[in-house]
Order: structure tokens, then sequence, then C-alpha cells
């Protein structure tokens, strides 16, 4: 049996894509490898969203390469958001690469598999015009209580910063019935944390209905049994509703956890990068999150070094940080993409610059993070583990609470593991609260 080995770079969406892509190739009776070295096919699905995983893409792609001369390879095929970005570039400087996968041409990796086994050097870029459905075969990679829900693709924003319309293609909601029969399998298979994601995730539904559909999405998915813990990402400020807001509050199975990417609070700022937003609305929006009953873990991401931005905007920025008090942020220095209005934008900032406001910001964040997570200090909270440590005899449960997402937020620590398994979703209480992490004992 030929083995494949996939490397799946950048974001859950993309995640989403490789373990779509390995279903297929599953049900033709490939063998998967974790090893590249005894790999007969080497996939590469890579990012292109900023110039950091644009190197990343590359440098895997060449490592994957080297086992062609030095291992089992014999063919390798790039996919995903640097195939559809720089195709023609790849196949010339990169005659290693057997083949090239679009984003909208993931139902076609056998059929580039077939051809590339033939001695042709495929190239598929077709339009993100499909999502996939309930019936797609997916092999997924996460542990085995956890799972992302792709609810949408591409987007309709247009900031001037951002790659992802022209890689990604405009807007596209899944149909829901589509999302709530694969909430539903998953859940049957013992799937406890379903996570939704999108380019927007607020805009879900506006290119069908023209309104957002998410909170009717969500007051069907609440309802299936065994589902646990709902979790969105990517909740996009404009079409953040009262009536998603009220959803999220009442239901007790959506998770109090509110991922707002913002990127800037600057109305000059703003409007440089074509955000809908202003400083007004999402000073309102947050206040209104802030003002409910349930209390909402609040996550956003901002960009610092855009193109123009002076110390006073810079300066704006860190007091609206400093005085929201957001759980955790995520901060990114501003990456001058080909092909984006921005990249064109007179007033570049220095790097120097970007990485002393960068560092500034974290600092501001981190102080913050650490206040909140003291905060929770003698707070009851669910806990999911993920991993079981046992040393010198002494049992910890690693894992989250429900205000912490996979991946991008820091763990919980319970200091008494025993008898539990991963998957398991117990309460605990906080003890201790660190800038990133927290220490809870069982309830």
């Amino acid at each position: 049996m030929e083995k494949i080995a996939f490397v799946s770079l950048g974001c859950s969406k993309n995640l989403v894509d490789t373990e779509v892509m390995l279903g297929i190739l599953q049900q033709r009776h490939m063998g998967l490898t974790e090893d590249m070295a005894d790999a007969d096919i080497i996939i590469v699905n890579t990012c292109t969203f900023i110039e950091k995983a644009k190197e990343e893409s590359i440098q895997t792609i060449l490592a994957a390469a080297r086992y062609k001369t030095d291992g089992k390879c014999k063919i390798l095929i790039v996919t995903g958001c640097l195939s559809q970005q720089y195709q023609q570039e790849l196949l010339k400087e990169l005659p290693e690469v057997d083949a090239l996968l679009g984003t909208g041409s993931w139902d076609r990796i056998w059929e580039a598999v077939t051809a590339a086994k033939q001695g042709k050097r495929a190239c598929f870029m077709d339009d993100v015009s499909h999502l996939y459905d309930q019936e797609t075969s997916r092999l997924r990679t996460t542990p085995a209580y956890s799972a992302y829900v792709k609810i949408g693709e591409g987007c309709n924003n247009g900031c001037t910063f951002c790659i992802i319309p022209k890689v990604r293609g405009p807007l596209y909601s899944r149909p829901m019935d589509s999302i709530v029969a694969e909430v539903k399998d998953m859940a049957q298979n013992d799937v406890k944390e379903i996570n939704l994601i999108a380019q927007d995730t607020t805009s879900y539904g506006i290119d069908t209905v023209g309104e957002p559909l998410l909170p009717e999405l969500l007051r069907s998915l609440v309802k299936i049994d065994k589902v646990r813990w709902i979790r969105l990402f990517y909740l996009y400020p404009h079409y953040f509703t009262d009536e998603l807001m009220d959803i999220i509050v009442r239901e007790d199975k959506i998770c109090p956890y509110v991922d707002l990417p913002l990127q800037h609070i600057s109305d000059t700022v703003l409007r440089r990068m074509n955000r809908r937003d202003t400083k007004d609305d999402i000073l309102r929006l947050v206040r209104k999150l802030c003002g409910h009953g349930r209390k909402l873990t609040l996550r956003s991401t901002f960009i610092v070094g855009f193109p123009g931005e002076t110390e006073e905007e810079f300066q704006e920025l860190c007091d609206f940080v400093e005085q929201t008090k957001f759980d955790a942020v995520g901060i990114f220095t501003y990456s001058q993409e080909e092909g984006t209005p921005a990249a064109a934008m007179k007033d570049q900032i220095p790097e120097g610059v970007k990485e002393e406001r960068y560092h500034k910001l974290m600092a501001i964040q981190a102080k913050v993070s650490e206040e909140r997570n003291r905060e929770l200090e003698g707070s009851v909270h669910p806990f999911i583990v993920e991993e079981i440590t046992d040393e010198n005899g002494y049992t910890q449960a690693v894992g989250r609470i429900n205000t912490q997402a996979p991946e991008v937020d820091g763990l919980t620590y319970v200091e008494d593991g025993a008898g539990l398994e991963p998957g398991d979703i117990i309460p605990v209480k906080v003890v201790r609260g660190f800038a990133y992490d927290l220490i809870a004992e069982r309830v």
C-alpha cells in the first residue's frame, strides 16, 4: 500500500480542507504516515496570509522535496492558498512539485495524484464555488472529542491588508442542513466540542438570503444531544447583531467566548484598512458584550504598523487595549502583501518601528491578561481534559476551561488527574491565574 504524508500549515480553516482531502485519499485505500521519509507521496497544504506564513510554506515545500532524493517520495503535491496565489511562479521555480491544487480544487486531490503517477504535471485552479458537505469523506486530525466545522468560505469585506478574498473568493455560505447533519453525526461519534469557523462567521447567510443566519444556525445546533460546547471563531463586528448576542448569553452550550477581530481602533486607520466599523461602533459593541448578565471572555486581534500609522494612532490603540481589558489578544505586525491595496500605500512603516510597537502592545496586554486571569481565582468552570501526565507518581490533567480555545489560548493545569481521560469534562476551581495559563483543582 502506498503511503501519503500530509503537512497542513496555517489556520483551522486550512486544516479542515486537509482533513477532507485525507478522507478522499483514504477512500482510495491510500495509507497515511506522519513520517515524510516513509512516504511515497507528500502533500503540503500551504498558507499565504502573511509573509512569515509564505516563508514557512516555501521552506516546508523545499524540505519535502528533499525526500524525492533522500527518501521514498515519488510525488510532491502542493495545495492551498500559496498555490492559488503563486501558481505560475511555483510551477516555474520548483520543478520538484508534481501537481498544484488551488483553494477551490480540494475535491480533485485524487485526480492530481493519478495525473502525477502518469507523469503529467497537473494544475487545478477551480473557483471556490462549493464546500464539503455531510456526505464528504473526512479524516479528522483533531482529538476525538473536538472538531472544527466550516460553515462558510471566502469573504466580501475587502480589507485593504488582506489577500484572502483573492485566494478564497467571495463569501459562500454552506447550506444550514448540511452543517446540522455533520454536527449530529459528530455528536453520535462522541465529539463534545464543536468549533464553528469561516473567514467571517457573522456574515454567514448574507450571500444567500441577504441577512445573517448565524443565530438561526445556533438555535438548531444547541438542540443536538451530546454536544456540550459550541465555540464561535472570527466574529467580524459588522454583523454582530443583538440577536446573536442574546443567544450567546442565553444558551449554556455556547461557550461564553467572543472572538472579535477588530484590527485597530483609530478611525483614520480603520478607514485606510477599509473596515466597515468606526471607533464608536466598536465601543458600543464592546459595552454591550460586557453589559450582559453572563460573563463573556473577549478575545481580539490587532495590527500594528499599518501604512501611515502615526504615533498618535498607535497610542490610541494602546490606550484602548489597556482600558478595555480584553481577556486575550493576538497582535501582528503589518505584513506588506503583494496584490493588496495596502501594499501600494505610501508611508510604509519601517520594520524596526513595527517591532517596537508590537513589543509595547504585547507588554500592555500581558499585564492585562494576568490581571484578568487572577480575577478568575476562586471561580468554577467546566474543564475538558486534553492530556494526562504522570511523572514520579504525580498525575496531572492538562486541558482547557470553556473560555480557552484550542490552539490559540492558554491551558489549565489540574493538579489531581487521577481517574480522568482525554475528553472528560469536569468542574474545576481556578486557584491561580498567570498571564496565559491557569492552575485549578477538581471540585
